[in-house]
């Protein structure tokens, strides 16, 4: 059944590569991340769309895929990346992801190791399990910190989480760029006209582009698949990551002592980590994705 919306959602891939990832329309990403970098990443005039793919620097490492991965006129880097559901070690993968363009800088002969400043932008469409209780805060600006002084150690790594879910701000609370942008991201497919307050050039063309009368059958068709899957990964991987939790808390609670309550709640967790990696490959998504997403053992999963 086709959708009823009027706008495409962004936290699909079709819809998120269709605002963000064009050479037509890097303009919109240029604005996004003006809007959310820190100061000291300057202000992006332009940017170059990098290959996705990348690989380890010999054959026996991993591979990743990134959603986006751009460089500025200076060589910075700046990696985009849209979650959409809950993922076991998410914050580990932004460093493991991190670490790709990193190594690539290394030069051949001497070379004296200076880097170029990276930033790995995650927005998501959930909330860290760990940051329930900061209930106000969306944007957080990663850096690695001097403990004892309280400083910024290194300025040229940057890690920055969107947690969009957390915000709550109506449309006539919307005052700076980004806010506006946070609530496109979370309510476009809601909307049936353009708000009065999103009427800036960069917000007009993206309600232009994402209206969806306006795709050819084929782009309307792929867009459909792109909103099931979405969809359906959500749907198995909330549910599942929830499942798991209350199983745990009720074994737990079911023994009656402590150590019972710690087994059980653990014992819990890993079973709707496995219930998680299951239900993706009966979507359709590989046994080595739905592993890497769930975080389970690979092996685990192909002897379920």
């Amino acid at each position: 059944m086709m959708t009823q919306d009027r706008y495409i959602n962004p936290f699909t891939d079709f819809g998120f590569k269709k605002i963000f990832g064009s050479e037509v329309n890097k303009d919109l990403l240029i604005a996004f991340l003006n809007s959310l970098l820190p100061d000291d990443a300057g202000i992006i005039a332009d940017l170059s769309f990098m290959p996705t793919e990348q690989t380890g620097r010999s054959e026996y490492d991993r591979r990743a895929i990134f959603d986006l991965h751009c460089k500025n006129k200076h060589g910075d880097t700046f990696i985009v990346e849209m979650q959409r559901a809950k993922q076991n070690y998410f914050k580990d993968r932004s460093v493991f992801y991190a670490s790709f363009p990193i190594q690539q800088q290394a030069k051949k002969g001497t070379w004296d190791f200076r880097l170029k400043p990276l930033y790995m932008v995650g927005i998501l469409d959930f909330i860290f399990d760990e940051d329930q209780a900061s209930r106000d805060v969306v944007h957080h600006e990663v850096k690695l910190l001097d403990r004892s002084t309280g400083q910024v150690f290194y300025n040229k790594l940057t890690f920055i989480y969107l947690e969009l879910p957390k915000f709550r701000k109506s449309v006539d609370e919307l005052l700076t760029d980004f806010d506006k942008w946070c609530y496109l991201l979370r309510h476009l497919p809601e909307l049936t006209d353009p708000p009065k307050r999103l009427q800036e050039k960069v917000f007009s063309k993206v309600f232009e582009i994402a209206e969806i009368a306006k795709y050819s059958p084929a782009e309307a068709a792929a867009y459909e698949d792109s909103l099931k899957i979405y969809r359906d990964l959500k749907n198995v991987i909330d549910t599942a990551f929830d499942e798991g939790k209350a199983e745990g808390k009720a074994e737990g609670k079911a023994e009656g002592k402590a150590e019972g309550k710690v087994e059980g709640k653990v014992e819990g967790i890993e079973e709707g980590k496995l219930q998680v990696a299951q239900r993706l490959v009966e979507i359709g998504m590989s046994t080595e994705q739905a592993a890497e997403i769930a975080g389970v053992p690979i092996a685990l999963l192909q002897s379920s």
